[in-house]
């Protein structure tokens, strides 16, 4: 695989055309998204909203490679996933992408520091250079101090700031994130999305953010809300 280019600024950095997921249950079709379409530019910060149970989970993992549509197109940096086997899809996800979710989904048996460095370790970066810059991340998002510890050792707000990190930590094109402050009481979930903003419009990264919050949605770039398995444009936050 040839590795993708983030290009001109005015390229996309992931774009969906058409669509589709059906779920099959019980001799019963399901049609979760149906003929999504979505263009994400460098740097964009994009909100989807919607009811439980509208797809927007399905719809994150459909972006980032996770699952499969039953048609049409995800493409991340120009790269069109259903063209790419296993291996190359994880390649791109590893170096291009980043995911946070409601849950931290951190090693536990590996420490803050081990956690982070991961995805440049998965990468074959220098174990050194890959502690390094871990180091450095955490000491940005206020975890400096907490670098040996493991994930049962740190509360709810340092856990999510370590997957935060961890999701930047390759500089990626793109974060997806899942309720990334769902989990959380105000205060630290502000704390959370504060940094999250902060590192995105340092590294010109896009995210990608589904919240149930409006709070959080209104200071996005754009909002879209998830009806009916397609996305429509907000106009009341």
């Amino acid at each position: 695989m040839n590795e993708p280019s983030r290009g001109a600024a005015s390229s996309p950095v992931l774009s969906c055309r058409t669509l589709s997921k059906v779920f099959h249950e019980g001799g019963q079709e399901l049609k979760v998204l149906d003929g999504v379409e979505l263009e994400v530019k460098a740097a964009d910060l994009l909100a989807i909203v919607g009811a439980s149970g509208s797809g927007k989970t399905t719809l994150l993992q459909l972006l980032g490679g996770l699952d499969q549509p039953s048609a049409g197109s995800v493409s991340v940096l120009g790269q069109d996933l259903s063209r790419l086997d296993a291996a190359e899809r994880g390649r791109l996800r590893n170096r291009h992408m980043g995911f946070v979710y409601q849950f931290h989904h951190l090693l536990p048996e590996f420490s803050a520091l081990e956690n982070v460095a991961m995805p440049l370790l998965v990468g074959r970066e220098d174990p050194a250079v890959a502690a390094e810059q871990a180091a450095a991340l955490l000491e940005r998002v206020g975890l400096g101090e907490r670098l040996d510890h493991r994930p049962g050792q740190l509360s709810g707000g340092e856990r999510q700031r370590a997957a935060v990190a961890r999701a930047l930590i390759t500089g990626p094109a793109l974060v997806l994130a899942d309720e990334p402050t769902g989990n959380l009481d105000g205060h630290t979930g502000e704390r959370v999305f504060e940094q999250m903003l902060e590192l995105n419009r340092e590294l010109g990264t896009s995210l990608v953010l589904v919240t149930h919050d409006p709070r959080i949605a209104a200071r996005m770039d754009r909002v879209l809300t998830l009806r009916d398995g397609r996305l429509e444009q907000t106009s009341d936050l």
